[in-house]
């Protein structure tokens, strides 16, 4: 009985499914949430026929899939079920220990919360519920961490892009909270696929299962996917786009496939407003296939203006403060964006006017010394930021609030773990340090060697199927680690390496690895001493990175949260208001009050008693009931008599600097409630 063979396509044709599942919700769902009505109902009816679309779209035609020496028939399943394998395990564990961080600490509650709202009601900006107050109040304040107080407060904007809450939302119709949640694992999940797909592509299929296992046990991966942190949707859109376009130039159709893989790379601004940094080489790109009159030119630049123009409309009209935040880092990236459009346009018609020239200056640089100096450059530049460190300490003196607010809370975890304090320190001379915390030294020198290798090969016209991931890649990585942009503490600052940095340097290690194989094969000592040195190569790899992440795999963060907020809903009750009298708990709890309870919250804390009591006086006057909450009996007993409604013992990840963090920090979250009731 003979085995039928699995081609390579079949992966191929897998690892790009997420994205088009993806790519179709977003872009069902944002002209709805656009229109506001954002709903189960006309989101559900649209949804089947955009997927279909696409489906028919990015699964046409067999993709070709380099084979490389040594994939015996027989072993031909083992691309797709070694990469589905690492898969369906990553799934596995990301949801046994997925974050429940739904009460508002740091960004992926008050993405929780954003897709919350949503699922209630369809349409932005958040309404304060002013009638349940009896009318504005000058003690009133609705704005907290994630969430603007707009138009005098008469409306609160969320903070961050509408992409990932998209998604989101679509876990909180389905399942409640708990489905909500399971959407980031399922994302990270697709990821895993995802970039499987693409190392089979540009590395070959043997070598798959590696990337993708290796991508699977990075510690940044895990802990991006196991909270609604948007980095995980960000990575199927990049990761997909890429394999969508590597696809192109193999099938006959592929304008409109090139328009899908540039609809993918567009939406990344939908998801990430600083993704627009890392499509800019997209842009270059498109232009140079319109400049040598390949038909996919212009669908790919048309795709990418579609979904980065989707992504800034949003932002322009349903979040504009949260640009108006980022202004400073934000406009220099505008007119970066905007001279790169105009620059690719030039070179364009240059090029398309002028061919001769450009190719032989093309032939110049192949021939020359110049693909073995960017070689060692290449080399010299990972040197110099291995060495950062010792020669530059790099701070930032605060210039305003949010700089002085980092400042402090730096020098509070210094004091907290022993270090010396100084909260101007930024660490960002440790960004390469960084990346070898959680990849290992031996990824890092293997993704050294295949960058230089491979930037000699693309200068000397070799390995055209690498232009754009390269250049990608290399662009993102270097742009990181010169400013990651990020509060230094671990494991948070690492999320700012998990969207191109960690996957790009991967891909170059086991690029050079597969690579180093091949050479050892070719010296004459057969198969069985090239696969053991793939093995031994694979195993140090991939056992650094494991080790790295074994403290924390298994360890859960925020566990109980969802079900304290669940209690807290209940014990309050319906036709209450609430008033928040202390800052923690307003911080924390004022968005989950409104967008998961649905109960009208302002916070009032520094207001006197017989401000409050005003504010309370016209609540009853609603014929509800008026509630206040605080962190301590202290906060509310001037109300009314105390009632602990919170008291949650947990976990949160932990906090490090100098180091990658290894263990987990305790977290106590308690809510005290009293009830104003009318006198007399």
């Amino acid at each position: 009985m003979t085995t039928r063979a699995v081609p390579p396509s079949a992966l191929a044709r897998v690892s790009v499914v997420p994205v088009l599942l993806v790519v179709a919700w977003l872009v069902v769902g944002l002209p709805l949430l656009l229109l506001g009505t954002f709903t189960i109902g006309p989101a559900l009816a649209l949804f089947p026929f955009a997927a279909a679309a696409a489906l028919a779209v990015g699964l046409h035609g067999a993709p070709r899939v380099p084979q490389g020496p040594g994939l015996d028939p027989r072993w031909s399943w083992w691309p797709l079920a070694g990469v589905l394998l690492v898969t369906v395990l990553f799934l596995a564990v990301q949801l046994e220990f997925n974050s429940e961080q739904v009460i508002v600490r740091r960004d992926p509650a008050t993405y929780a919360q954003f897709a919350a709202w949503l699922n209630g009601h369809g349409a932005l900006p958040i309404s304060p519920s002013l009638w349940a107050f009896g009318g504005p109040d000058p003690v009133l304040r609705f704005d907290s961490p994630g969430f603007y107080a707009e138009s005098g407060g008469t409306e609160i904007v969320p903070q961050f892009m509408a992409g990932m809450p998209l998604l989101l939302a679509l876990g909180g119709w389905i399942g409640g909270t708990g489905a909500l949640l399971a959407v980031a694992p399922v994302l990270g999940a697709f990821a895993v696929l995802t970039f499987g797909g693409l190392t089979a592509r540009l590395v070959g299929p043997l070598w798959a299962p590696v990337g993708a296992a290796a991508f699977a046990l990075c510690w940044p991966v895990m802990f991006v996917s196991r909270a609604t942190y948007s980095e995980s949707a960000a990575l199927v859109l990049l990761l997909g786009g890429l394999c969508l376009l590597h696809d192109v130039r193999d099938l006959r159709g592929g304008r409109a496939r090139a328009f899908l893989a540039g609809l993918a790379f567009g939406l990344v601004v939908l998801v990430r407003i600083d993704g627009l940094r890392d499509i800019l080489p997209v842009i270059v790109f498109a232009g140079v296939l319109f400049a040598r009159r390949r038909r996919t030119g212009l669908p790919l630049a048309a795709g990418v203006a579609v979904g980065a123009g989707a992504g800034l409309a949003e932002g322009y009209l349903l979040s504009r403060p949260y640009l108006t935040y980022l202004g400073g880092s934000l406009l220099p990236l505008l007119a970066v964006t905007g001279a790169t459009v105009l620059g690719t346009a030039a070179m364009a018609a240059l090029w398309r006017w002028r061919p001769v020239s450009f190719r032989r200056g093309g032939d110049w640089v192949a021939r020359g010394r110049i693909p073995d100096l960017a070689a060692a450059l290449t080399v010299l530049i990972m040197i110099g930021f291995a060495v950062r460190p010792y020669v530059q300490t790099v701070r930032r003196i605060p210039t305003n609030a949010e700089d002085e607010f980092n400042s402090e809370y730096i020098a509070y975890i210094q004091k907290t773990i022993g270090l010396p304090v100084d909260g101007a320190r930024q660490y960002t001379e440790l960004s390469l340090h960084w990346v070898a915390w959680y990849v290992g030294v031996p990824a890092l020198i293997l993704a050294t060697a295949g960058a230089a290798l491979l930037l000699r090969r693309l200068l000397r016209r070799a390995s055209p199927e690498w232009v754009l991931p390269y250049g990608l890649i290399a662009l993102t990585t270097v742009a990181t680690l010169l400013r990651p942009g990020i509060t230094p503490d671990h494991p948070w600052a690492s999320r700012r390496l998990v969207s191109v940095v960690i996957p790009g340097l991967l891909l170059f290690a086991v690029w050079a690895l597969a690579w180093a194989t091949r050479r050892v094969r070719r010296t004459g000592y057969g198969r069985a001493v090239a696969f053991l040195f793939a093995a031994a190569g694979t195993l140090a790899l991939t056992f650094p990175i494991g080790a790295a992440s074994a403290g924390l795999v298994f360890k859960p963060v925020d566990q109980g949260e969802s079900a304290a907020v669940r209690a807290l809903c209940h014990e309050l009750g319906q036709g209450v208001t609430v008033l928040i009298t202390e800052r923690v708990t307003a911080d924390r709890f004022s968005p989950v009050l409104r967008d998961s309870c649905g109960i009208p919250t302002a916070r009032v804390d520094g207001a006197a008693k017989a401000d409050v009591d005003r504010v309370a006086a016209r609540v009853l006057a609603k014929d509800r009931r008026a509630v206040v909450l605080g962190a301590n009996a202290s906060d509310v007993s001037p109300y009314g008599d105390p009632v602990q409604v919170v008291d949650l013992r947990t976990r949160q990840d932990g906090h490090a600097l100098e180091s990658r963090p290894r263990s987990t920090w305790s977290l106590t979250i308690t809510v005290w409630m009293a009830e104003i009731v009318q006198d007399g």
